[in-house]
C-alpha cells in the first residue's frame, strides 16, 4: 500500500474518533446525569393513580366542565403537579386557575354550581358572574411551618371573592364581618358548602394568615372545617 494512501486512511479514523467524541460531549449536555429527577422532569406514576386520575377526568368531561389535562410534572423538593388539570369553563368565570389534582377540581366546580351560585341567588337576590382566587400550585411550606402545603402538590386553592351580576363584590377580607347581615350569611353558607366537598375547609375563622380567604384542598383524611 503506497504511503499517501496510508495517510488517508490514518487522517480518515481521527476524523471519525474525533467526530464520535463530540457527540458523546453533545449527548451528555442534553441528557444530563442519568439518576435523580430534576425541577420540570416527569415523576413515576403508579398504574393505581393513572387509573384514579384517567376515571376522575371521565366524571369530570361528564359533567360538561371543561378542563384540559396537563403533563405529570416534579419540580422538586417535594413540589409536584400529578393527575393535575386547568379548568377552562365551569360554567361561571374563574380567576388565577393554575394546575389542580382532577379530585379537587371537580369538588370546586361543583361547589361553585351547586353551592356558591345558589346561595348568591336566593341570600344576595343576584346571580354569580365571577370568582375570583388567590391561585391553586404554589411549592411552598404552610404558613410558620417546615411541612409544604397541598398547594405545593396542586392540591389546594384560596378562594379570595364573588362578583355579582348587579355589580358588588363580596370579598373575605371586608366581607367574613361585615356590618351586612346577608352578606355575612353567603359567606358562611358557601363555607358550609365547601366543607362537605374538601376534605380541609380554613377560613377567616381558623387564623390570621386566612383573614382574607377561604382554603380548601383534599389532603390528609379531611374532616377538618373552619
Amino acid at each position: 500500500m503506497r504511503a499517501s494512501r496510508v495517510i488517508q486512511i490514518v487522517s480518515a479514523k481521527r476524523r471519525s474518533i474525533a467526530a464520535l467524541a463530540i457527540l458523546s460531549l453533545l449527548a451528555g449536555c442534553s441528557v444530563g446525569p442519568k439518576s435523580g429527577r430534576r425541577p420540570g422532569t416527569t415523576p413515576h406514576v403508579s398504574a393505581a393513580q393513572a387509573e384514579e386520575t384517567r376515571q376522575c377526568m371521565g366524571r369530570l368531561a361528564s359533567t360538561g366542565i371543561m378542563f384540559e389535562r396537563l403533563p405529570d410534572k416534579s419540580y422538586g423538593g417535594g413540589c409536584s403537579a400529578i393527575g393535575a388539570v386547568k379548568l377552562t369553563d365551569i360554567g361561571v368565570p374563574t380567576s388565577n386557575l393554575g394546575a389542580m389534582t382532577c379530585g379537587l377540581a371537580a369538588n370546586f366546580s361543583a361547589w361553585a354550581r351547586y353551592g356558591v351560585t345558589p346561595a348568591a341567588r336566593l341570600i344576595l337576590g343576584s346571580e354569580l358572574v365571577k370568582v375570583e382566587t388567590f391561585g391553586t400550585y404554589n411549592c411552598r411550606p404552610i404558613a410558620g411551618s417546615s411541612k409544604l402545603s397541598e398547594h405545593a402538590s396542586s392540591n389546594a386553592v384560596d378562594v379570595a371573592a364573588f362578583t355579582l351580576a348587579d355589580g358588588r363584590r363580596i370579598d373575605i377580607r371586608a366581607g367574613w364581618n361585615s356590618n351586612d347581615e346577608r352578606v355575612r350569611e353567603f359567606l358562611r353558607v358557601v363555607r358550609t358548602s365547601a366543607c362537605k366537598r374538601f376534605r380541609t375547609v380554613l377560613s377567616p375563622d381558623y387564623n390570621a394568615a386566612h383573614h382574607d380567604h377561604l382554603h380548601f384542598d383534599m389532603g390528609g383524611k379531611g374532616g377538618y372545617c373552619r
